[in-house]
């Protein structure tokens, strides 16, 4: 399956983004409200200039302690952003995001722009759904059908 039907079958294409002058504790809060893992840090909305997880955030809090809350989500934000395109394989981003030991991959387009972004869930999903298409496919076979 490829990641533009992994976009097409999550039910909000919305994509939250966060300046990187923000504080950490706007986005913790971003976080907490719309029930997600990670935020795509971006300056405009579109071009992605890395990414902000509640395991950045709690990595910070364990080292600087609460006053990383106040600090601009620049200084906490993973910059070695990974993207994938709309064409890449679910299996292949599977793998990245496993040998990567993220869980949230921004779409781009080939202008560098965000189209949405993939978590480690919808992928897992998308391939579930594949195996089981798969599997009934096998089995009309056997089957006669």
């Amino acid at each position: 399956m490829l990641v533009n039907q992994i976009l097409s079958m999550k039910a909000s294409g919305e994509i939250y983004t966060v300046a990187p002058d923000a504080s950490v504790a706007d986005a913790a809060r971003l976080l907490s409200e719309r029930r997600i893992g990670a935020i795509v840090v971006s300056e405009d909305g579109k071009v992605p200039l890395g990414i902000l997880s509640e395991r950045d955030i709690v990595r910070e809090l364990g080292r600087r302690g609460a006053q990383v809350l106040d600090q601009p989500i620049s200084e906490v934000m993973t910059r070695k952003l990974m993207t994938c395109t709309t064409g890449d394989d679910a299996l292949v981003i599977l793998d990245r995001m496993t040998q990567g030991r993220f869980r949230h991959l921004p779409v781009v387009n080939e202008a560098g722009e965000m189209l949405g972004i993939v978590s480690i869930g919808d992928a897992v999903s998308a391939r579930l759904k594949e195996l089981h298409a798969e599997k009934e496919a096998l089995t009309g076979m056997i089957m006669g059908n």
